[in-house]
């Protein structure tokens, strides 16, 4: 069955946890729908982990758009979040409502994710007046990390967590369906899972969400450069990636691949008369 903003919905209203994670191909997309998978976030993380970015600022529409076209055709039952890059909503609510258009006819997503809180409540109404689901991001958003001052722990003093708290409320009245809380405080976000009616998505943001994301680079321990505290590793498949080239390169040096029952055959007959 196909999940859906309304799935999550129903899903926080029953404290069943939402789960979620990141991919950016139809391959890994199609594997993970056959898990299961509640929702996948092409996420324009994928500056760092696919296209080798120090962050997510060069990341363009037009690398959104490709990546969530190769996902969303091997995401048959899971919800498709396409993440709205840097510079495509903030310069105005026209280009806001654009771009995010074209996320859903161009790169088929079934929703948008854009960063920030009450600054871009403006844009948040106009694209769910537009029919286009929206899903929030507050706390550490990596697009303001040059405003941060670098990736940190968000809404630790009173000012700051009133702050988040606020934002949480005006993007829940703006009409998002969801919020991603990335890098606040357990106990902040546990509070704001409980005041709000949408379901929130937490990232270094305690068990208290609704549900959880991750990179999938970072849980599957694929990605290298930096690896957050909030990361637990589920699986070394970096390993195991590192462990089967490594054979592979052993057994083409050697002569020993391609074997036989990976060759073709043609008659003896049909070669001599080449000769």
């Amino acid at each position: 069955m196909k999940n859906t903003i309304a799935t999550f919905q129903e899903m926080k209203e029953k404290g069943e946890k939402i789960t979620m994670l990141t991919a950016y191909d139809y391959s890994t997309a199609k594997l993970m729908d056959e898990c299961g998978i509640n929702g996948i976030l092409i996420g324009d993380s994928l500056g760092m982990v696919m296209m080798g970015y120090e962050d997510t600022l060069a990341v363009t529409m037009e690398d959104m758009i490709h990546h969530t076209a190769c996902v969303a055709r091997g995401a048959k039952n899971t919800l498709v979040v396409a993440d709205m890059p840097f510079m495509s909503y903030q310069t105005g609510v026209r280009d806001a409502v654009i771009n995010a258009g074209r996320l859903m006819k161009e790169g088929r997503a079934n929703c948008v994710k854009l960063e920030g809180g009450v600054t871009v409540c403006e844009q948040i109404r106009a694209i769910t007046d537009a029919s286009i689901p929206v899903m929030a991001h507050i706390g550490m958003t990596p697009q303001s990390v040059n405003a941060f001052g670098g990736f940190k722990v968000q809404g630790k003093s009173d000012e700051a967590a009133k702050k988040i708290l606020e934002d949480a409320l005006k993007i829940e009245e703006a009409g998002a369906f969801a919020v991603v809380l990335e890098c606040v405080p357990a106990k902040l976000a546990t509070l704001i899972s409980e005041r709000l009616t949408i379901p929130t998505i937490g990232i270094g943001a305690g068990a208290g969400c609704d549900g959880q994301i991750l990179v999938y680079q970072d849980a599957l321990a694929m990605y290298g450069d930096f690896t957050p505290k909030f990361v637990k590793k589920f699986a070394d498949v970096g390993a195991l990636m590192r462990q089967g080239v490594a054979e592979y390169i052993k057994e083409t040096k050697e002569g020993t691949f391609p074997a036989p029952e990976h060759t073709f055959k043609i008659d003896d007959e049909v070669i001599e008369k080449l000769y």
